[in-house]
């Protein structure tokens, strides 16, 4: 297995339209959740959301935008940041060895929202030309490889909340099996459509509006959590082999170690200890370490009375009397809950915090939990805390659990 060096990124969040952003944001603890202002908010119980500051018309000319639902732009404008921050000649690059991996959860919902509203609401046959191709969970992979002219695998992986995860992961697979010399991977997810947000609010998955503010409505780990918010955006990463990286003199970083896969079948939307412990386990076997080598942990930390709960037993599973001593962050509370974007964005943010040597905070953090007693990092990022080696955490609907294990660049 070849080393695998991370030499792009990008993200449309939230938390800001670039890394530089995000990582300003995300370490002076800014919360991307608010109260929407849209024509249906007022058909909503919690009209809250994480959105991102982002206009496609300023990305895309118009005879393209209309063949791109929002996610699809949102992973376009990510990938192309993250091709241009690897700065890599792809013409020394095989096309046929190059690919792209992207997860989604629901691909383009708010163009399958409209042609129903066009359909059922407005009683008209007049359904736009694109639908499908704007709808389709693959358009955003299908377009990067063919912006980027990526001629290898163009594959989409639509896991529910744990999809960017396994892109990135499946993508490290390849390019350290030998098979590829190149991959963008990463997620994208436009979620906000008001179907989507309704089907979601019969879940009973969703935060109550925190009346003294609300954009701390998201409380992972706190006592007084009531559930998840909703977000936007996309994140993309550049896999190329390490030696091939540090040969062309790029700019690394970080490295992607390993990755743990394993579902939960016990039921479609509760999550399990055993699976989850199950998967940091592979995801540390994969990278041939042990437990003693994780420094910190971007927790999936969705602020749901179940998940969060079971994320710490599952950590003190696997860490045993070491996990109080390991910082937890669950950056959610900021950026809301992506879906299918969130273990891309997550990944992002754990080599930033490792790249400047902080433990991002998980925010609103007010209220001890006696079943969530791990060190959390609460409200403030932690500084000057130089950790080498991550765990980004991502669990879903449907049972799959992906873990990547994440390390600084180093030489070492």
């Amino acid at each position: 297995m070849r080393r695998v060096a991370v030499t792009g990124m990008g993200v449309v969040s939230p938390l800001g339209g670039s890394v530089v952003e995000v990582y300003a944001n995300a370490a002076r603890g800014r919360s991307g959740i608010h109260l929407l202002d849209v024509a249906f908010a007022p058909r909503l119980n919690a009209p809250l959301a994480a959105t991102a500051p982002f206009d496609g018309a300023a990305h895309f000319e118009p005879p393209r935008l209309r063949m791109l639902d929002r996610s699809s732009q949102f992973a376009l404008v990510a990938a192309r940041q993250a091709l241009a921050d690897a700065n890599c000649d792809r013409s020394a690059v095989d096309p046929y060895r190059a690919g792209s991996f992207v997860g989604t959860g629901m691909g383009g919902s708010q163009s399958n929202d409209d042609g129903y509203q066009t359909l059922y609401a407005e009683g008209s046959d007049r359904i736009k030309p694109f639908t499908v191709l704007m709808g389709m969970h693959n358009a955003g992979a299908a377009w990067i490889a063919i912006d980027h002219q990526l001629r290898g695998p163009s594959l989409t992986y639509s896991t529910a909340c744990s999809s960017s995860a396994v892109a990135i992961g499946e993508a490290w697979l390849r390019v350290a099996g030998g098979s590829l010399d190149l991959a963008i991977a990463g997620g994208a997810e436009a979620p906000l459509s008001f179907g989507s947000m309704k089907a979601w609010e019969a879940l009973h998955t969703l935060a109550m509006i925190d009346a003294s503010d609300p954009s701390a409505s998201c409380k992972p780990f706190s006592k007084d959590r009531s559930g998840m918010v909703l977000g936007e955006g996309a994140a993309m990463v550049v896999l190329e082999p390490w030696d091939r990286a540090v040969a062309r003199g790029a700019t690394i970083h970080g490295e992607v170690l390993g990755y743990g896969l394993t579902t939960d079948t016990g039921h479609i939307t509760r999550p399990s200890v055993e699976g989850q412990a199950a998967a940091m386990r592979a995801a540390l076997q994969s990278a041939s370490l042990g437990p003693l080598a994780i420094e910190a942990i971007n927790a999936h930390g969705t602020g749901t009375l179940a998940n969060d709960a079971v994320e710490t037993a599952a950590i003190k599973a696997v860490f045993g009397s070491r996990a109080s001593a390991i910082p937890i962050s669950a950056t959610k509370a900021m950026h809301g809950h992506l879906l299918g974007a969130s273990g891309a964005l997550e990944c992002v943010l754990s080599l930033l915090a490792m790249q400047h040597s902080v433990v991002f905070p998980t925010l609103h953090l007010a209220t001890a939990d006696p079943e969530c007693d791990l060190d959390y990092v609460p409200n403030v990022t932690r500084t000057q805390f130089p950790a080498r080696t991550m765990l980004s955490n991502s669990f879903a609907f449907g049972g799959t659990n992906a873990v990547l294990v994440l390390r600084a660049a180093c030489d070492g």
